[in-house]
């Protein structure tokens, strides 16, 4: 049934058959991973009643309060003032040129004097002497402005009292000006200027009003706003404001409240409304699938294997990781409903055991590297930024412990034992999470964190286990865990070898030891040659006697035979074997194992001995039926077939004879071509021979004879 599918299967060009899947799970891949960047809009108006608490979809900058807590700032800074020490010298000096014009004034209308003949004026007259003298600083200070009673008491008095009054008044206002004075400080400034001027003794009390009427004019503010220093600090305390944010996953408005006109601004600005909706997150989940398809793409290209084992590998690679997404979309549906992080209980290390078991390692370290990166999207909590990063190395550092852990045994101990140390790599990363968040957690949160990382450890393990027969039977694979259990010497075939063909047995033993050292030494899967060469000569168990070294007494049934009947018996057990294999469902490898051991090769002893009856015989007619050996280790298994069963029928063997009969069998077969269609090269044959010849030294070493 399965058949036409699979010579289908491997006549497709590797390079339209990747091209092909890859870009369909790519288009898979966006399907499963669409839901986790595409966020719930909202169709709203203002005033409506929100009817769902409606959180941010991303972190963005409200401008129009970031502009309010500017203008906040700059109405809280204060103005910049600046003293200036030359107001009270103007002020003193106001002070003194104002005494000056009434002394100048006075001494120019003395009645006595008598070096003069000017009469002396009215004291009217000397009023609008003495304005027309104060006209110009009045101008300036209309504040100064001395009424003409003021002025005619002032002139009232004699020149000493007005020299005292100037020198009380320029001291008076020398000791306040001299301080910083604001407009809010001006009442109080004035109000000490006329308290020390009433207190002044030498005053004559008919101008005390006039005085401090003058001194109170004579007081302004000595700090003056600096505007430039004004403008400077408020463009600082601008700068200083932080500008405000919406962030993700921030709520604007809860369930059943009003959405005014501030909120509806900010559900605007935030993008949550169904006319809002961006395209730019799908855009970018697109670049990353297509990233995704890329690696997969590239490491297959520069992966230098035949396009049938690629093709098996590209699809166990895929099949893991889509298992992997699902599992992980599941877990996101459901991980809203709590409060813990779920995510921590996804199986870190299935993907890099299952893979590095199914194929190789550097496939393993691939996807684990791309499966990390896509828990980090689809795990991601409801409002994460892009990526849920503490999952992603989660998954990843999970992952790639297990590859140093599990090595190269596939057994399921070692799976459950690499399960374990998972679960403790797991442990430590959570510890170093938990940590940095510096967050308080309760015990049973603790608890559940620690649980989780022993759950997916060991989840990963049992998982493993038990997927691996599933896909060792889907891909027709053969695995070493899979090559270990063909290996029991339990296994019902193996019995059957064992109990009808004992010395068969033995030699498949032999050979199994051969096979295995000889292609560890070139670097050939020595457990798959092991394994086969169990199996390689199970086809004698139809017709066990035929065969020598399950013969006793001296009795060989082919004496009675002719060479063509015995030729028959002998090259039916190559495809019988393989037919065995077929019925019990055995992996194709150790299948093709039993059918091509001896490729072409030819049944030198009835050829030779039909020749001799005197009949035309043709070489064809007694070789073996094929193929030839289409791997390193058939061609291996079939060197260790042909030398084995030669050593033991030599008598007294020793090291030289060992290595002269290895050679000469490997050359018989490279001369028949029987190493033709499979990729040993000679470097490796030599390298072979070598490690077979000290194996069969270590096998028929000479012993002591012991005394009777």
């Amino acid at each position: 049934m399965f058949q036409p599918i699979w010579k289908l299967f491997k006549s497709i060009k590797f390079t339209y058959f990747s091209l092909f899947l890859i870009g369909l799970s790519t288009i898979l891949l966006f399907s499963f991973m669409y839901g986790s960047v595409k966020k719930e809009t909202y169709e709203l108006e203002e005033f409506q009643i929100s009817p769902d608490t409606i959180r941010s979809l991303k972190t963005v900058e409200d401008t129009v309060k970031t502009e309010q807590e500017k203008e906040r700032a700059a109405h809280e800074v204060g103005p910049a003032y600046v003293f200036s020490e030359d107001i009270a010298r103007n002020r003193q000096a106001i002070a003194t040129s104002l005494f000056d014009f009434l002394i100048e004034v006075k001494n120019a209308n003395e009645p006595d004097q008598t070096e003069s003949e000017v009469p002396v004026k009215p004291v009217k007259e000397q009023v609008a002497e003495m304005r027309a003298k104060l006209a110009n600083l009045e101008k300036e200070e209309p504040s100064l402005r001395l009424s003409d009673d003021a002025i005619s008491s002032l002139l009232a008095q004699k020149t000493d009292a007005l020299l005292e009054m100037q020198q009380v008044l320029v001291s008076v206002m020398g000791e306040e000006l001299s301080k910083p004075i604001r407009t809010a400080d001006l009442s109080t400034v004035r109000y000490e200027v006329e308290r020390k001027i009433r207190l002044t003794d030498s005053l004559p009390a008919s101008v005390l009003q006039t005085l401090t009427t003058l001194s109170r004019s004579l007081v302004v503010e000595t700090e003056s706003v600096n505007e430039e220093s004004t403008k400077a600090r408020i463009e600082r305390a601008k700068e200083t404001v932080e500008p405000t944010r919406i962030l993700q996953g921030q709520v604007i408005v809860r369930e059943g409240q009003v959405i005014d006109k501030e909120v509806f601004r900010q559900l605007e600005l935030a993008g949550v409304l169904s006319n809002q909706s961006s395209m730019k997150p799908l855009a970018g989940l697109i670049l990353f699938v297509l990233f995704v398809g890329a690696i997969i793409y590239m490491h297959f290209l520069s992966w230098n294997e035949n396009r049938v084992v690629k093709k098996k590998a590209l699809l166990i690679v895929l099949a893991v990781f889509f298992l992997l997404v699902i599992m992980m979309k599941l877990l996101s549906l459901i991980e809203k409903d709590f409060d813990v992080l779920l995510a921590f209980l996804f199986p870190t290390a299935l993907a890099p055991m299952l893979i590095k078991l199914l194929t190789n390692e550097r496939l393993a370290l691939m996807t684990t590297i791309i499966t990390a990166a896509t828990a980090g999207i689809l795990l991601q909590e409801g409002y994460a930024a892009i990526i849920q990063m503490e999952v992603a190395l989660y998954i990843l550092f999970g992952g790639i412990m297990s590859l140093y852990l599990l090595g190269d045994n596939g057994r399921r101990s070692n799976i459950l034992r690499t399960s374990l140390g998972v679960s403790v790599s797991n442990m430590m990363f959570i510890a170093f999470y938990l940590l940095m968040t510096q967050s308080s957690y309760t015990l049973n949160e603790l608890v559940y964190y620690m649980i989780a990382a022993v759950v997916s450890g060991i989840l990963s393990g049992a998982l493993t286990i038990g997927l691996m027969p599933f896909f060792e039977s889907a891909f027709r694979l053969l695995s070493d865990m899979r090559l270990i259990e063909l290996s029991n010497p339990n296994h019902p075939l193996l019995k059957k070898v064992l109990t009808e063909t004992p010395g068969t047995y033995h030699h498949s033993v032999m050979v199994a030891n051969l096979a295995d050292a000889a292609c560890e030494s070139i670097g050939a899967n020595g457990l798959l040659a092991r394994v086969g060469s169990y199996y390689h000569d199970i086809g004698k168990t139809f017709r066990p006697g035929f065969f020598i070294e399950n013969q006793h007494a001296g009795q060989n049934p082919h004496d009675a035979l002719p060479p063509e009947k015995s030729r028959d018996i002998i090259i039916a057990h190559a495809e019988d074997g393989a037919k065995l294999l077929e019925k019990h469902k055995m992996p194709a490898e150790i299948i093709d194992i039993a059918r091509q051991h001896h490729g072409t090769s030819t049944l030198k002893y009835f050829y030779f001995k039909s020749k001799e009856s005197g009949e035309d015989v043709k070489e064809e007619d007694f070789r073996y039926a094929g193929p030839k050996p289409q791997t390193k280790e058939i061609a291996i298994i079939s060197i260790a077939d042909s030398v084995e069963a030669a050593v033991r029928s030599m008598k007294e063997p020793t090291s030289e004879k060992i290595a002269a009969l290895v050679r000469s069998i490997v050359n018989d077969k490279l001369n028949d071509g029987q190493f033709d269609e499979c990729d040993l090269s000679m470097k490796e044959l030599k390298k072979a021979e070598k490690i077979i010849c000290e194996t069969l030294n270590g096998i028929f070493h000479n012993r002591i004879e012991y005394p009777k």
